[in-house]
């Protein structure tokens, strides 16, 4: 790293088209030796963790794991946190899992605790109040693959590429299948009035261990948005912007109750979600964007999980 790199990073003035980014601020660990696995910056109600090991391709090793575990968990109930933002340096985001700490020698305990610390974050991602959009600019396989798709949004450059090619080294990428199985829907052909299941593009990419071009992902439903290399920070802090002008509580509302009634039979998700719509009325911000609404100005959120007082 160099010194004036580092320079950069610490005063958080990263420049963008003139400005500072939304995606800079304030960086929560700053080291020269060696260089943390994860750098963690904070601006303007945006979090954004950074993969900081292009050497090695950005591996998710036990310790890379811990550490982004550690950095989504940090604050995670501050109202000043309304975005995690997720991206990677080098030309990787992340080549999945480190091969050497899967070899015998290691032991089954260790290979439990690495696919144990794994699915928590995966699980983590989802089950955290905030949205985490993951910003993608390069190859992401594997459990890197499984990362992308375990993020509620995933914006990705033309030349990114994604794959799970576990089944090539002789260990199929079943714990990214769960991320990724539930992010790319089965494609359904059309005959006439009859709609014939064909099998999923997750279960071709599982199989065969091919790679997808971004255009693809963005077709069956891997990424959320496909944008030119220049563009990518650019259109990443446009949509966190567009979170972060949201109340906090009333996104963490919705994350949650999508995410549930995503498991639940159509029945059951409209007597669930209809029960939240109620509760998310009587929440202060609720009540507050009605009225602004009404009175046509903009809201003033509270950004707290509290009833409108009566």
């Amino acid at each position: 790293m160099s010194l004036s790199f580092l320079l950069r990073r610490v005063s958080g003035l990263f420049q963008h088209n003139g400005k500072a980014s939304l995606l800079s601020g304030t960086r929560f660990f700053a080291s020269l030796e060696p260089e943390p696995l994860t750098v963690t910056e904070q601006n303007h109600g945006v979090r954004r963790i950074i993969l900081n090991n292009p050497k090695k391709r950005n591996a998710l090793s036990l310790a890379m794991l811990e550490s982004l575990k550690e950095n989504i968990l940090t604050d995670i109930d501050s109202p000043q946190l309304r975005v995690i933002v997720i991206s990677a340096r080098g030309p990787v985001f992340s080549s999945g899992h480190d091969l050497k700490e899967l070899t015998s020698s290691r032991g089954r305990d260790h290979h439990r605790k690495v696919f144990q610390t794994c699915s928590e974050v995966m699980t983590l991602i989802q089950d955290v109040p905030v949205p985490v959009i993951a910003m993608v600019n390069g190859v992401a396989t594997a459990a890197g693959c499984q990362l992308v798709a375990s993020c509620d949004i995933a914006v990705a450059t033309e030349k990114s590429t994604f794959a799970t090619p576990g089944v090539n080294v002789g260990l199929f990428c079943s714990t990214p299948a769960v991320a990724i199985g539930r992010a790319v829907p089965r494609k359904v052909r059309h005959s006439g009035t009859f709609k014939t299941r064909q099998p999923s593009v997750a279960m071709e990419m599982l199989f065969t261990g091919t790679p997808i071009s971004a255009r693809d992902a963005l077709l069956h439903g891997l990424v959320s948005k496909v944008v030119s290399e220049e563009h990518l920070e650019e259109e990443t802090a446009s949509i966190a912007r567009r979170v972060c002008a949201a109340s906090r509580p009333v996104v963490a509302l919705g994350k949650a109750t999508f995410h549930r009634q995503m498991s639940q039979g159509r029945d059951a998700a409209y007597a669930m979600t209809s029960q939240v719509m109620v509760d998310n009325l009587w929440l202060r911000d609720g009540q507050e964007g009605i009225r602004a609404f009404v009175e046509k100005r903009k809201p003033v959120w509270s950004h707290q999980a509290e009833p409108e007082p009566h």
